[in-house]
């Protein structure tokens, strides 16, 4: 009898899984998908609108004037492609933008100062001049920090930004949560390493609560990380001396979000949001973070429109502002969302955050998704055996997605691949519209378009909302808690 439940039982799953996808009026996904690699194979614009954005507006840092620029670009390219409902989301912020600052080096008892090439990292403080003794922490790890805890009160504390010479199978940290851990052990400046050779400097947040931190913390290059390296071998006790001028003001900052309705009565109060952070830092142009992932955004847009693509549910297109300040669009955005309960409507959100020639999907460590999520991808390769149909099942954090899965919001992004030689360029004075690679940057349209068009119109999502403690679950499954603790983000106490 139990054999002949679970049978029935069985049966009757893999029948609702396999009408998951179901026709829609009389057109299959499989001619749905051919029609969107035509369209976007002939008509993209996201490369040529991402090279325009780059050329004529520059960087995109929240808060300035190229910022404002990079909004008004956004909202006119959705209006242009027929997005009626389209609209500014405003926020206010603190925000930061750098001025000056120097970093010289010294041996003990000496005033014989020389200059290091070097940036300050984002949200450091408005000023600062300190000096202080090299205490060398490694990769900026817990266990590196508690291996010098007696050392590095008072001191400047120099940490890899990536990971050197670590033992196997070690999980690198954001450089805001080592800077939470220099803070925590009494460090007076942090000085991080890049890990790219060729002299890239590398900017990037060190708050990890997207306020103000209270000591300096400032990037070198690896060769100079090196060459300081080799002198604290030499003349231990070797001085540091930091010296920085920034700006931190209110700002009015706004994402931009254009709305498709749903379609189906039953269903168009289920929501999807699409989004990608229009914002950049200020060294460069921005054009791999995120450029090819919020303007994969909008030509996504664009192909729906093109089309006349219908969805069940609503889908919400945004290109947010402020992540790379700490999340601070994504944050705006789902605080409105929770005092509207317009939350409530939200059943996933997809990220492209840096997403390069998509080859697959992430089910973004919610089991439940793998098996839509491969049925989707098998549907495209019968249309394109060039897609690969990679699946993967990682959950992580530090973009705007991570804003959604605090909700309990199921949220992915779709799997790709980038260069060594590109991801060099990451938040550094390299990351320019020369290393976007327009069939690449295409694929991210025509795939996560076709992964769009059938979530929107699937018969039922697998992944649901999580509660608040099964929300905490989802975290210490996927070994988050940590992170979370350390951005003071960790809601449930000492659960």
């Amino acid at each position: 009898m139990k054999k002949t439940l679970l049978f029935c039982l069985t049966a009757l799953s893999l029948i609702g899984f396999t009408s998951a996808i179901p026709l829609v009026g009389e057109e299959s996904f499989e001619s749905v998908f051919k029609r969107i690699k035509e369209e976007v194979d002939t008509n993209s614009q996201a490369y040529s609108s991402l090279g325009t954005a780059c050329a004529t507006i520059g960087h995109r840092l929240t808060g300035s004037e190229n910022g404002k620029k990079a909004e008004e670009f956004a909202f006119q390219l959705f209006k242009k492609y027929g997005f009626r409902d389209t609209k500014y989301q405003g926020f206010q912020v603190e925000a930061w933008a750098r001025d000056t600052v120097t970093l010289s080096v010294a041996p003990p008892k000496s005033d014989d100062f020389r200059e290091i090439p070097v940036v300050s990292l984002a949200l450091t403080p408005v000023e600062s001049k300190i000096q202080g003794q090299i205490i060398d922490c490694g990769n900026g790890l817990d266990a590196d920090f508690a291996a010098k805890k007696d050392l590095v009160k008072g001191k400047i504390a120099l940490a890899n930004i990536g990971l050197i010479d670590a033992p196997e199978g070690s999980k690198n940290l954001h450089r805001s949560e080592k800077t939470a851990l220099a803070i925590k052990y009494g460090a007076a400046g942090v000085i991080f390493v890049n890990t790219v050779k060729g002299q890239v400097l590398l900017t990037g947040t060190a708050s990890v609560t997207g306020n103000l931190i209270s000591i300096p913390a400032v990037c070198i290059s690896l060769e100079s990380g090196t060459e300081i390296r080799k002198w604290l071998v030499d003349q231990p006790g070797l001085l540091s001396m930091i010296e920085m001028h920034n700006v931190s003001q209110p700002i009015k900052a706004r994402n931009v979000v254009a709305t498709l309705k749903g379609e189906s009565r039953h269903l168009r109060h289920e929501k999807i949001i699409i989004g990608g952070h229009l914002d950049s830092w200020d060294l460069a142009t921005g054009a791999i973070d995120n450029g090819i992932g919020s303007f994969s955004v909008i030509d996504i847009a664009r192909t729906f429109k093109a089309l006349g693509l219908k969805s069940k549910r609503t889908i919400e297109f945004v290109a947010f502002m402020g992540e790379e300040e700490g999340l601070l669009g994504s944050k705006a955005y789902m605080e409105r969302a929770k005092k509207t309960g317009e939350v409530n409507e939200i059943v996933y959100m997809i990220n492209l955050d840096m997403v390069n020639d998509v080859r697959g999907f992430n089910a973004g460590g919610r089991d439940e998704m793998m098996g839509l999520l491969k049925e989707i991808g098998n549907k495209i390769k019968s249309i394109d055996p060039s897609f690969a149909n990679e699946i993967h099942n990682s959950a992580g954090l530090h973009s705007d997605h991570q804003v959604f899965l605090m909700e309990g919001i199921p949220a992915a992004d779709p799997v790709g691949n980038l260069s060594k030689s590109v991801l060099d360029c990451y938040h550094a004075n390299c990351d320019a519209f020369s290393l976007v690679n327009k069939k690449e940057m295409e694929n991210n349209v025509k795939y996560t378009s076709m992964l769009l068009y059938a979530l929107g119109n699937t018969n039922t999502i697998p992944a649901k909302k999580l509660d608040f403690y099964s929300t905490r679950d989802f975290f210490i499954k996927h070994n988050l808690r940590h992170e979370l603790e350390l951005g003071n983000e960790w809601r449930w106490g000492n659960n």
